[in-house]
């Protein structure tokens, strides 16, 4: 029974581990993977006949993620034994009794990031690397270099040194990055060490000098020109080099003191600008640490005290609706006061209505909630021995409480959506998608510059973009912009104008249509107002459309605010009609499915995505056996691994451009 549990926990643990360290995409909290860990070590440790080296207790951490070189650490980077309770910390104490007389610990936050080596030499950054396996890890240095907190030059000089920090995103950024990925219809992340981690991980360094990544450096690796005695000395001399070090560390003589400063940290949680998940408990002396040494996967004169959530007993007052921006409607609980990890809650997110059936929560509950990741409010569950027969239902309105247009359910679909295109709660995310290069490609109006216009109110809804004319000199007027910029922004207004068809369908942003379907579309029908009056058999006559897909076109044309829009449009000279109706297109690519990876030498994605669409095949994100082609170019990671392990044949961007007839063969 025991070994049928520990080959369980072995698949179990390795499939968590590659979510988390590989793809950045892990679906259990740490607790709950720290448990199943746990677990593993305390059956094995009964049954020392069944270890394996494969098995997740005999290794540090997880497999270095492709699409970066190799860094072989000189010295590892282990990981700490974790412990849960104070009898455990006594424990500890007791192993570290049994090998050193005189001691002394030292006890630190513990940052919950992504920990990285930075390699000086002379003074001067010369690489940082991710932790990796804890023996070989990724060049990331390109990335480090854009955090701010990360100094290029050091203040004192030694020969070389090599330190250890934890990047780390702040509460505040991750909350706005996770509203900014929202808009733009991209991944949402799990909590800030999520976050933080996919930054460090992207090949270009400008995504993570976007995203305002911090460290706490924490452990010197190793140093040729410089000596300490103790590691509280090394952290004093990493502050006068200019790291930012790990913050408010205690020194304590023995293990009753180790455990008040623990809690003292702990009463600290969720009060600071970035995340902690526990303390780091240590001995201080670099010379007594030699003495105790390591295992292969954790040093014996440290511990990681990890702190459970803390949970809380409220009501539930009311469950209001939130539009979000890409128009779903998400129900918030709104709470009785109550403090939970250092801050006051009053609201916390409901997901959707298949998660409050699922926990079968209602108005006037009694509930226990937590901070997930110590950031985001949420219901755990409902205490139903409290209800009095007074509770209500919640109900998912039946019109857009913002506008006042329908909302739709899809089928199979966990999500309710408003089906206004002039909803005011997804103006910003409508407009900034309709003014991309996918859609409209109206140059120069960007995020950062929409935001501005919608709070100044220039703009309100899509429609406004074309009356901006009207209001030149007062755009001249604001700040940042002046009469040349604006000039330039309303000359790519103009120009958009006469985009084909299928741009403009593209930048409606109807459901289920993207840019191959706004082109099937505008092939199959000669003007919006034709395909305003087509009904579903007609739509559903072009080639990949289905009643769902015809359902919501017909849908949104039917929206008195989609006619508010299209007469807003035709008003100001917008085309609307297929510049290219009943041309054939190649159909090189007829029934082919393309995955693009890599970075093309002269295509971006976009204009390969383009053309093969043009040519009659469709694009699809991910490697499967129904894939026909994977174009790849330089820097291809996972997904070209993948076809060749499937047989796909694999295509570079000249044997595309001749496969698609653009270059003699």
């Amino acid at each position: 029974m025991d070994e049928k549990r520990i080959i369980e926990l072995r698949d179990l643990i390795n499939h968590h581990n590659y979510l988390y360290n590989v793809l950045d995409e892990p679906e259990i909290s740490d607790r709950e993977y720290d448990m199943l860990l746990r677990e593993l070590e305390q059956l094995e440790e009964k049954h020392p006949e069944l270890i394996t080296e494969d098995s997740p207790t005999q290794r540090v951490g997880g497999e270095p993620a492709k699409g970066f070189s190799k860094v072989e650490h000189q010295v590892p980077m282990l990981s700490l034994q974790d412990v849960f309770s104070f009898d455990e910390l006594r424990m500890f104490d007791e192993r570290i009794r049994k090998n050193l007389e005189d001691y002394e610990y030292i006890v630190e936050q513990k940052i919950d990031g992504l920990s990285v080596s930075l390699e000086y030499e002379n003074g001067i950054f010369k690489r940082g690397s991710t932790r990796g396996d804890g023996r070989i890890g990724e060049d990331i240095t390109l990335n480090l270099r854009t955090i701010r907190s990360i100094p290029l030059r050091l203040n004192d000089s030694p020969d070389y040194i090599e330190v250890r920090g934890e990047v780390y995103l702040p509460a505040k950024d991750f909350l706005a990055l996770n509203e900014k990925q929202e808009v733009l219809g991209e991944k949402i992340f799990a909590n800030p060490r999520n976050a933080a981690a996919g930054s460090l991980r992207q090949l270009d360094p400008k995504v993570a000098a976007g995203r305002n990544l911090s460290i706490f450096v924490f452990n010197v690796q190793q140093a040729k020109g410089v000596e300490f005695r103790t590691h509280s000395e090394s952290l004093e001399y990493l502050a006068k080099a200019g790291f930012k070090v790990s913050p408010d560390y205690r020194i304590c003589s023995n293990i009753e003191d180790v455990i008040n400063a623990v809690m003292d940290i702990g009463e600290l949680r969720g009060r600071h600008s970035y995340e902690i998940d526990g303390a780091v408990i240590k001995i201080n002396d670099l010379s007594q640490r030699k003495t105790m040494g390591a295992t292969s996967k954790n040093p014996r004169w440290a511990v990681a005290y990890k702190y459970p959530a803390e949970k809380k007993e409220t009501v539930i007052e009311d469950i209001n609706v939130q539009i979000g921006r890409t128009g779903v409607l998400t129900p918030n609980a709104e709470l009785k006061p109550v403090r939970v990890s250092g801050s006051t809650v009053s609201r916390a997110t409901l997901h959707n209505l298949d998660y409050i059936h699922s926990k079968d929560i209602k108005i006037g509950d009694h509930v226990i909630i937590q901070k997930a990741g110590d950031i985001i409010p949420e219901v755990l569950e409902v205490i139903t021995e409290k209800r009095t027969g007074n509770e209500r239902d919640f109900v998912m309105p039946e019109k857009c409480p913002a506008c006042g247009s329908p909302v739709e359910r899809e089928e199979n679909m966990a999500a309710y959506r408003c089906t206004g295109i002039e909803c005011p709660a997804q103006n910003f995310r409508r407009i900034v998608h309709f003014c991309s290069k996918p859609a409209m490609n109206i140059e120069g109006l960007g995020p950062s510059i929409i935001d501005m216009l919608i709070e100044k109110d220039f703009v309100s809804t899509i429609g406004d973009i074309y009356y901006l004319e009207e209001r030149h000199e007062e755009m001249a007027a604001l700040e940042g912009m002046g009469e040349r910029s604006v000039e330039k922004l309303l000359e790519a207004i103009r120009k958009s104008k006469e985009n084909d068809m299928d741009r403009l369908l593209t930048g409606f942003g109807i459901r289920h249509v993207g840019t191959r379907a706004a082109r099937l579309l505008s092939d199959s029908f000669e003007s919006i107002d034709e395909l305003s009056r087509a009904d579903a058999d007609e739509i559903t006559a072009i080639n990949e459309f289905g009643e769902i897909m015809a359902k919501s076109i017909i849908t949104f044309f039917e929206n008195p605010q989609t006619t508010h829009l299209i007469g807003r449009l035709r008003n100001a000279g917008v085309n609307l009609k297929s510049l290219e109706f009943g041309v054939k297109r190649s159909g090189a690519l007829d029934g082919k499915t393309v995955v693009i990876t890599g970075t093309l030498p002269n295509l971006t994605r976009s204009e390969a995505s383009k053309l093969i669409e043009e040519n009659g095949g469709k694009t699809s994100s991910s490697v499967s056996r129904n894939t026909d082609y994977v174009l790849a170019g330089s820097e291809a990671g996972s997904k070209l691994i993948k076809a060749q392990q499937l047989g796909i044949e694999i295509i570079d961007e000249e044997q595309f451009m001749k496969l698609i007839g653009e270059k003699d063969a």
